[in-house]
C-alpha cells in the first residue's frame, strides 16, 4: 500500500455518519437511518485509516442451499482511491472470513465492466475473474453488464 498508512477494519458506528456522508450518496437523515439499520448486518466493517473512516467493506451471506457462498462489497472515499487501499481491505477480509465463517467456501464479488479499477482490486487481492453477467445489474437507470470474480476457501493461504 502507498504511503505506509495503516488501515484498519471495525464496526461502523452512527457517530461515523460524517464521515460516512464523504462517499455515501444520501442525505444525512438517510444515512443515519441506515447506519443504525446496519448494526444486525452479519459482517460490515468501517475501512479506517487512524481510526478515520474512509469507507466500508462487507460480506453478505447468502441462505438455505447457498449458504457456502457471501457476496463481497466496497466503498472507498474518492480522495482516497489509487493508495491501494481497498485492495488491502479485501485481503484482510479474505483472510478473516474463511475462518469466522467456516461454513463459507466461496465469496463473490459483481463489478461493473466498465469499472476496471475495482477489476484491479480484486485481481490483485487473489479473486479469479470468471466471466461477464449481462444486463445484470440497473445502475442510474441502465442495464450495466458486470463481470463476477470469486475466491474460494482454498485459494487463502492460513498461516
Amino acid at each position: 500500500m502507498e504511503g505506509g498508512e495503516v488501515i484498519t477494519l471495525r464496526p461502523l458506528e452512527v457517530s461515523d455518519i460524517d464521515h460516512f456522508m464523504v462517499w455515501a450518496n444520501t442525505s444525512k437523515e438517510d444515512g443515519i437511518k441506515y447506519l443504525e439499520s446496519i448494526k444486525s448486518h452479519p459482517w460490515l466493517r468501517a475501512i479506517c485509516i487512524a481510526d478515520k473512516p474512509v469507507g466500508a467493506i462487507s460480506v453478505e451471506p447468502n441462505t438455505g442451499s447457498d449458504a457456502c457462498r457471501g457476496k463481497l462489497g466496497y466503498v472507498l472515499a474518492t480522495e482516497y482511491w489509487g493508495r491501494g487501499i481497498v485492495t488491502e481491505a479485501v485481503k484482510m477480509v479474505s483472510e478473516r472470513i474463511f475462518k469466522e465463517w467456516p461454513h463459507l467456501e466461496r465469496l463473490e464479488a459483481l463489478v461493473d465492466v466498465d469499472n476496471l479499477r475495482s477489476q484491479r482490486v480484486l485481481e490483485k487481492a487473489g479473486f479469479l475473474k470468471e466471466g461477464v453477467l449481462r444486463k445484470f445489474y440497473r445502475i442510474k437507470g441502465r442495464l450495466v453488464d458486470v463481470a463476477i470474480f470469486s475466491l474460494l476457501s482454498t485459494d487463502v493461504k492460513n498461516p
